[in-house]
């Protein structure tokens, strides 16, 4: 397993609407890999494996989609000291940006900034017990006016958290983006372990956009594809710290193996292929069910064109939509582990 690959992957923005950088990254990764690397018009990548190495419209296709947006933020003014007002662009908790270290992609490349607020000592009793709103929030970037920090930012510039990724004991790994980086990782060494000689269908690995402003991304690449089974690789909330109720979320820990989901977004026969390959392979593995839609890829995957036989495999996440996201090397491990023989199954069409 390439770990490095991780680190790249943090360390190259792509918020929501932004993400060429980050697909030119992923493609390098497979170019020599797969079979053949496409960027449609929305900017989503796909990489793309056939039998052999032989097309075959008749072919039955399995599509592994990861989302490579991560959740930003985007310049909206710049008053006339130079500060900075944005926007969020997905969603933040406003509490998680103070004081913050930023990146901007300017004209001219990156700028940094620090997000400022007013200082505890200068609020009066009532706002002390208020939460921060994005509104209230600045960005710095050390200009003295506006005309100097226009000359390296402009109004629309993309804003992300500055990357501070770590490895921790016990496999861990933490940086903002892990949703859904990680995902991205997972499935990139899935597909580096399929056995081309063992595939019947044409696999497909999407590197999603646009996921965290309402799974566009998804949308636009699976009515192209068109396939008979899609599966969504996300986070999901790791339920072994504090605060979180197992109750109403489940029991999901850190390092115990990915989350294989249940529910009306999932088609029965794609869960429970899932749940067989990793059992008979003693793959660990932990199952969660949702009664309702999920926030993930795989509800759009879905309800594409006349409707796709769906499955979602989930990376346990401490501390999501923050920049100190938590995840285990070893779920995704066995995430790629799952799929690259999931992927090596031979499906009929009517499965779909």
């Amino acid at each position: 397993m390439n770990k490095r690959f991780l680190h790249d992957l943090i360390h190259v923005q792509s918020p929501s609407g932004y993400e060429r950088n980050i697909q030119e990254l992923i493609s390098n990764e497979l170019i020599d890999i797969v079979d053949k690397v496409t960027i449609d018009g929305h900017g989503n990548l796909t990489a793309t494996m056939y039998p052999n190495g032989n097309w075959n419209k008749d072919t039955h296709k399995i599509m592994l989609a990861a989302h490579c947006d991560q959740i930003g933020m985007i310049i909206t003014h710049i008053d006339a000291r130079g500060y900075i007002s944005f926007e969020s662009v997905g969603g933040w908790d406003p509490q998680q940006l103070v004081g913050q270290h930023v990146n901007i992609i300017g004209k001219k490349g990156m700028v940094f900034g620090v997000i400022g607020k007013k200082p505890i000592h200068l609020m009066k009793a009532e706002e002390r017990t208020k939460a921060s709103k994005v509104t209230s929030l600045w960005i710095d970037i050390g200009a003295k006016d506006k005309k100097e920090a226009m000359k390296s930012v402009r109004l629309g510039d993309y804003i992300t958290l500055d990357p501070n990724y770590r490895e921790l004991p016990n496999n861990k790994v933490v940086g903002p983006a892990m949703d859904d980086k990680a995902g991205v990782f997972a499935c990139v060494e899935a597909i580096k372990r399929i056995d081309k000689d063992k595939l019947t269908s044409i696999v497909h690995f999407v590197s999603t956009v646009q996921e965290e402003v309402g799974t566009r991304g998804a949308i636009t690449s699976t009515y192209d594809i068109n396939p008979d089974i899609g599966i969504a690789v996300d986070v999901t909330f790791a339920t072994d710290c504090p605060s979180h109720n197992p109750k109403e979320q489940g029991e999901v820990s850190i390092g115990k193996g990915p989350v294989i989901q249940l529910g009306p977004n999932i088609t029965p026969f794609v869960g429970k292929k899932l749940i067989k390959i990793a059992k008979k392979k003693k793959i660990k593995h932990q199952i969660t069910a949702s009664g309702r839609m999920t926030g993930t890829d795989a509800r759009s995957i879905q309800i594409s064109r006349s409707g796709v036989a769906t499955g979602l495999i989930s990376i346990p996440n401490r501390y999501m939509h923050s920049g100190v996201e938590m995840v285990s090397f070893d779920d995704l491990d066995n995430i790629a582990k799952i799929l690259s023989k999931f992927c090596m199954k031979t499906f009929k069409k009517e499965t779909k």
